[in-house]
């Protein structure tokens, strides 16, 4: 039976695992092709969802997910059967599949997904303003810590200091 978690297309779109935990079946427009998103402090933004991730999530849908009445789109595979109650039992999930597919990464949490996005993004010659914009961000200052671990692809970015000899 296929697990989203060990999908690795899931992790294209960037959400908070806080945000994933509380997808709801109505979030997902699959018509439009878009996932509406409750964010930080309540705030909702509308997001692309690209063709793979959405082929991700029907397939567990019809396949992986346990039958029950939540709308909850994630749910718990282990009794009682609902909605995870926040997002640390997401990171437990992935915590536990990266050990199972022996795969060493200096954090162990789903935070390294949109990391790994955001360094992805900025090697595609995204903007820190477009990387923002998909993460949720409210502050370039914050999606330049997404994407530190980039340097080299940050360099690329940087203006010419004032007065630089050419």
């Amino acid at each position: 039976m296929p697990r989203l978690c060990d999908d690795p297309r899931v992790g294209a779109v960037g959400l908070r695992s806080g945000e994933v935990v509380s997808l709801e079946l109505d979030d997902i427009d699959w018509v439009a092709g878009q996932i509406h998103v409750r964010g930080k402090s309540g705030q909702r933004h509308d997001l692309p969802l690209p063709a793979d991730v959405g082929e991700a999530i029907a397939d567990y849908l019809r396949k992986a997910r346990p039958r029950n009445a939540s709308r909850r789109v994630f749910l718990r595979d282990k009794a009682p059967i609902c909605g995870f109650k926040g997002p640390s039992g997401l990171g437990s999930i992935i915590r536990r599949s990266l050990m199972r597919a022996g795969i060493e990464s200096p954090t162990k949490g789903t935070h390294q997904f949109r990391h790994g996005l955001a360094s992805e993004m900025l090697r595609g010659g995204a903007s820190l303003g477009e990387i923002g914009e998909v993460l949720g961000h409210r502050h370039l200052q914050t999606t330049a810590i997404y994407a530190k671990v980039d340097l080299d692809a940050l360099r690329t970015l940087a203006l010419p200091w004032p007065g630089e000899a050419q």
